[in-house]
């Protein structure tokens, strides 16, 4: 029990939370408000696999307080427009401070936009099929301790190698991992946090596997 209680922590409003999402204000917002729960919509997903690919190798604070300053340089994450992007767009967002100015991570995004749109017209369902025919068939037991929420899964490693099978870059099954936490394909929450019970992964089904159609004209 002492390490469930190391796990949450009692806000001053009297909700328990899980002990990340007391840290700062950005934190306990998006903690209450978004994480974990259910994401559906191509250009949200697509928002969230690339921020999440941001935050690789950073603190996930500082992926979420530039969050509007991406929306804005990535033209609120429209997967035809980013796809459009060229080598003066790729310029302009490593002039951009707002953001995090990384090469690598900046031409995965706009290849990531153009595999959005490759899913588009090959899964039925297109992004948000395939995403979400990752979500677990059971959900896992809630965890008690940090030590109970794993970095990556059975099906975060083939979410991973799904999304790279249709071109998309920087998205390892840790990354894939991190988006399906956030998206509300599973729900790791601790046991006693207040937001658990609203958010997303516990009696999921798992919808059948994305069927590939013919490309459209």
């Amino acid at each position: 029990m002492g390490e469930t209680r190391a796990a949450l922590v009692l806000g001053d409003d009297g909700l328990k939370r899980c002990s990340w999402g007391t840290s700062s204000a950005d934190y306990r917002a998006y903690h209450d408000e978004e994480w974990g729960r259910a994401v559906h919509g191509e250009s949200r997903l697509f928002e969230r696999v690339t921020l999440e690919a941001f935050q690789s190798g950073l603190a996930w604070i500082t992926i979420l307080r530039k969050r509007e300053n991406f929306r804005a340089a990535f033209s609120a994450f429209d997967p035809e427009k980013v796809a459009a992007f060229g080598e003066d767009d790729v310029t302009r967002l490593m002039g951009d401070a707002g953001i995090v100015r990384n090469r690598a991570k900046i031409t995965a995004a706009i290849r990531n936009a153009r595999a959005v749109l490759e899913v588009r017209e090959t899964v039925e369902g297109g992004l948000d099929a395939l995403i979400w025919s990752f979500a677990p068939a059971r959900p896992a037991r809630a965890p008690r301790v940090p030590g109970d929420v794993m970095a990556t899964t059975p099906e975060s490693t083939a979410l991973a190698k799904a999304l790279k099978k249709h071109g998309f870059a920087f998205v390892g099954p840790t990354t894939a991992y991190a988006a399906m936490q956030a998206c509300g394909l599973v729900n790791d929450h601790f046991a006693g946090c207040h937001a658990r019970a609203r958010s997303g992964g516990d009696g999921v089904v798992k919808k059948s596997a994305p069927v590939a159609v013919g490309r459209r004209g």
